[in-house]
């Protein structure tokens, strides 16, 4: 059950708050809590120093610092936010726990008290792109909308200026989902694949934290779900309200699908032609699916002119199969998001009717890579490897029964600026050099985000 914004700030008087992490989507909620007379806490391993301005910023903002190696011992608080990407049932969290401390994040507080609609999506792959749609045909039918999450920028901080005529389009991540206890207005699922297994203990864990997503709705919400994928497509037994699918290979009765090259809209016996594909300014199969998602989630609340507009319109999400520039008659394209082998196979992998020059490999998330060497098999002609996960894609690729000898070219590298410069070499007018890593970034890079824009920042310095 929801409550108000007002009800929420008058509960936390008096109240103290610990923020587990000083990242970005904790710092700006300082001045917010202190407003309301709660006394903040700003938690982190690392020490004053190596904070630098951010523990400036956060001892300006009024908040107690609390830091270095033994930061949570002895905490004494009454609320304990933690930060996403921490493990939710680490010894530090379930030792607050013991102690009678609520523990909570910053998304799940905002779910609580949003006076707004709200549109969420999650899944493995696509996520991103589906956002970023949704908002915009939203923006193009002249909606106010906050867009936030896993993408952008935090949205409890923005909560005092937020309409109940606006609307909220939110990217979660199965780290925020796993203790999330509302679900959206409307909740996207693009797939799910195997992801992020070095941090959830299972599969199934990763799976279930999904799930919350459409596991609290009502008979009043919509959960879209991708028909394509068996595990999505089995998360309609545990939605309550309204369930709409899109699928790229089946005719639906309810939901987006493809007929030739028009996606349609099916409701209640009728058809509707809403798009054709080769409008759509972003290229690939799978930017296809993001469309017929999007067009899922906004159904009812836009015009299909709307949703047209933002095709044609629409150029794409920084570090997307992303244009960085063109040298020699050579095309460089930074696809740093895709950090799993699915991701990939579906995207990068996927645009091309020619073979390739793919940059890949990061940090281990301990996930299967014998399908993607199949694909690589098919759509690369020169793998140049880098990272952890260098030896696993390597022997995915010398083990598929698709492999010949130096076909494709295998290169090892020791890191993106010596793969960059591989790349260079072994290009030749008319090729595409990808760097799509299927694979994290944290062995060399804080995020993907610094993994692309050092990308583009060595090729546009070739």
């Amino acid at each position: 059950m929801k409550q108000s914004m007002q009800k929420f700030f008058a509960s936390i008087n008096g109240k103290r708050i610990a923020l587990i992490g000083m990242g970005r989507s904790h710092l700006p909620l300082i001045p917010l809590f202190t407003k309301y007379g709660a006394t903040v806490i700003a938690c982190d391993k690392r020490d004053e120093a190596a904070l630098g301005d951010a523990a400036v910023q956060a001892k300006a903002d009024g908040a107690i610092l609390s830091l270095g190696e033994h930061y949570l011992d002895g905490l004494d608080v009454d609320i304990a936010l933690r930060t996403p990407g921490m493990r939710f049932w680490c010894d530090e969290l379930n030792a607050l726990r013991d102690r009678g401390v609520e523990i909570s994040s910053e998304m799940e507080i905002f779910f609580d008290i949003c006076p707004c609609k709200i549109y969420a999506v999650t899944g493995s792959d696509g996520k991103t792109t589906t956002t970023t749609i949704i908002s915009e045909i939203l923006k193009k039918q002249g909606y106010t909308v906050h867009i936030g999450g896993n993408i952008g920028k935090p949205l409890l901080p923005e909560i005092e200026t937020i309409a109940k005529t606006d609307v909220c389009v939110v990217e979660l991540s199965s780290f925020q989902l796993i203790s999330m206890r509302q679900s959206p207005d409307v909740a996207v699922v693009t797939n799910l694949a195997p992801n992020h297994l070095d941090i959830h203990k299972d599969m199934q864990e990763y799976i279930e934290s999904k799930k919350n997503i459409v596991l609290y709705q009502n008979k009043d919400n919509r959960a879209v779900l991708n028909y394509d994928n068996e595990i999505t497509r089995l998360f309609d037994l545990s939605c309550e309200g309204e369930v709409v699918f899109f699928s790229r290979q089946k005719k639906l009765r309810r939901g987006a699908y493809l007929e030739g090259n028009t996606i349609v809209y099916a409701e209640d016996g009728k058809i509707f032609d809403v798009l054709d594909i080769r409008e759509i300014k972003i290229p690939g199969m799978h930017n296809v699916e993001n469309y017929m998602t999007a067009i899922c989630a906004v159904w009812g609340d836009v015009s299909i002119e709307s949703i047209r507009e933002v095709a044609r319109d629409f150029g794409g999400v920084e570090h997307r199969a992303e244009f960085v520039r063109e040298l020699d008659g050579v095309k460089y394209y930074n696809d740093s998001i895709a950090s799993s082998p699915t991701r990939t196979a579906s995207g990068t992998l996927s645009l091309y009717d020619f073979k390739i020059i793919l940059i890949a490999g990061g940090y281990d998330k301990h996930l299967d890579y014998t399908e993607l060497g199949d694909v690589i098999c098919d759509k690369v002609k020169v793998a140049i490897l880098m990272g952890a996960t260098a030896d696993k894609i390597e022997t995915a690729i010398r083990s598929s029964a698709k492999y010949r000898e130096n076909t494709p070219a295998i290169i090892r590298v020791k890191d993106m600026a010596e793969a960059v410069e591989k790349a260079r070499e072994n290009a030749a007018a008319g090729d595409i050099v990808s760097m799509s890593p299927a694979s994290a970034s944290f062995d060399l890079y804080k995020d993907f985000d610094a993994r692309g824009k050092h990308f583009k920042a060595l090729v546009n310095a070739l």
